[in-house]
């Protein structure tokens, strides 16, 4: 029976490389299957993954409707007998629902690879979906890393090296962007480089990021406690407007 499986995980766990992976092994035992991506770091119509991986893919927009993709390709003689559906929590809740159709429909495998929340620990509409309606969620094991060892959790945008935690849901990283919004709509963080960062819990609620931390190795004196839990301390009463002064 065919299923509709969600891979999750965080940024740098190995979706990508996954998905890659998935559609070599099901394409060498002959099966036929079309490969979608939306928002690729490498650009439009691409699967790519950080190891340097990448691949064509057909590119999701707002007018992609799956069923009506595997009917003009199955009427046309085309085999499909999967999908291969990166970056899914860019997907709208019904293009999610169009998937799961095509499973029960068609009985077309379909393996959707996503990030469950966004920077701000919010959950996508499209990975809420497929939380929803998967036959199967499997957590990535390729744990990826904070900047101080520990497991990986939440994915933080970074605007320069310092964490944000206001903006547009979707703005692809690891560019310069010019002030205003970029060709698809979404905003953007004037000439400054948008990153992403991912960090373990703690890390995340302190919003002290590889930068912050580098900032704070780079000092002349070193402290004999927790020099980020002061920076979060420091960040909560600078909100407030209160000050303190410690001997």
């Amino acid at each position: 029976m065919a299923e509709l499986i969600f891979f999750s995980g965080t940024m740098d766990c190995g979706k990508s490389t996954l998905a890659l992976q998935m559609d070599h092994n099901h394409r060498a035992r002959g099966r036929g299957g079309v490969r979608f991506s939306c928002n690729d770091r490498a650009g439009e119509a691409t699967i790519s993954s950080r190891l340097g991986l990448q691949t064509d893919a057909v590119e999701v927009t707002e007018a992609t409707d799956f069923w009506d993709e595997v009917v003009r390709r199955r009427t046309t003689g085309l085999r499909v007998d999967y999908l291969i559906c990166d970056e899914a929590q860019f997907y709208s809740p019904l293009q999610v629902e169009q998937l799961a159709r095509v499973v029960d429909e068609m009985d077309v495998d379909v393996f959707a690879f996503g990030i469950t929340a966004d920077f701000r620990t919010a959950l996508f509409p499209g990975s809420q979906r497929l939380i929803e309606l998967a036959d199967r969620v499997q957590v990535l094991q390729v744990e990826a890393l904070c900047w101080c060892g520990r497991r990986a959790t939440h994915n933080a945008r970074t605007v320069d090296g310092i964490m944000v935690m206001e903006g547009a849901q979707v703005v692809v990283g690891d560019v310069a962007m010019d002030e205003g919004r970029d060709s698809a709509g979404h905003e953007t963080a004037g000439t400054k480089t948008v990153g992403y960062e991912t960090l373990c819990r703690r890390h995340y609620m302190r919003r002290v990021t590889a930068h912050g931390a580098d900032l704070m190795a780079s000092k002349d004196q070193l402290l004999p406690f927790d020099v980020d839990a002061c920076l979060w301390h420091g960040a909560g009463t600078h909100a407030t407007g209160t000050h303190e002064q410690k001997a």
